[in-house]
């Protein structure tokens, strides 16, 4: 039998390391929630290879089982497509300057919106804050010990979820079109896009 020496000189270093996470767990370095062998894209690879963000997988699939327990009687059923979507922003980390910081925040706040929006974590409120001098302009805001912080607000039929934001006093919170900042029981409230900020004040 004739023995060949076999060179490594031609693989690539990224291949080799690849290759070592693959073998680390028999598969992948990681154990999400999902199965790696059928990682779609960049970010699900990514996943795949960082403890951390297999950790946070794994944790989001916990929460969205409770909040699936709460949603059985949710009209219309909006879960499992909600989620769907948010799978596929998350896959858009791939576009970003720094996909795996996109990623983890991705899942921080996705974390936190389940737990608030279906009440898994410890709640202060709600609060009522009176706006404009106009008892009838009324925004209700319960806040919720999520990491990061936030609160859901209602206005008569609309509701908005907002996360905490640096601030260097008071508590700032950002939603999709909403902001609300408060300091001392009085609350400046933007709601919808590019609508006149109100001046709130909470109610004993």
């Amino acid at each position: 039998m004739i023995l060949r020496r076999v060179s490594y000189r031609h693989i690539s270093v990224p291949l080799i390391i690849l290759a070592l996470g693959c073998l680390t767990n028999g598969v992948w370095a990681a154990e999400p929630a999902f199965d790696c062998t059928k990682a779609d894209g960049t970010i699900e690879e990514l996943i795949c290879q960082d403890e951390k963000l297999a950790e946070l997988d794994r944790k989001l699939a916990e929460v969205y089982t409770a909040a699936a327990r709460k949603a059985t009687n949710e009209h219309p059923p909006f879960l499992k497509t909600e989620q769907r979507g948010w799978i596929k922003g998350r896959n858009e980390c791939w576009k970003s300057d720094d996909p795996r910081a996109c990623t983890e925040t991705e899942y921080h706040h996705r974390i936190a919106e389940l737990q608030a929006r279906y009440r898994l974590v410890p709640e202060k409120g709600p609060f009522w804050f009176a706006c404009d001098d106009n008892p009838g302009s009324e925004v209700v805001v319960t806040f919720f010990e999520t990491d990061p912080p936030t609160l859901i607000a209602e206005r008569g039929d609309q509701v908005s979820f907002m996360i905490q934001q640096p601030s260097g006093s008071g508590a700032n919170y950002q939603g999709r079109n909403e902001t609300f900042w408060e300091h001392q029981g009085e609350a400046s409230i933007v709601w919808g896009y590019d609508a006149p900020e109100m001046r709130c004040v909470r109610k004993p």
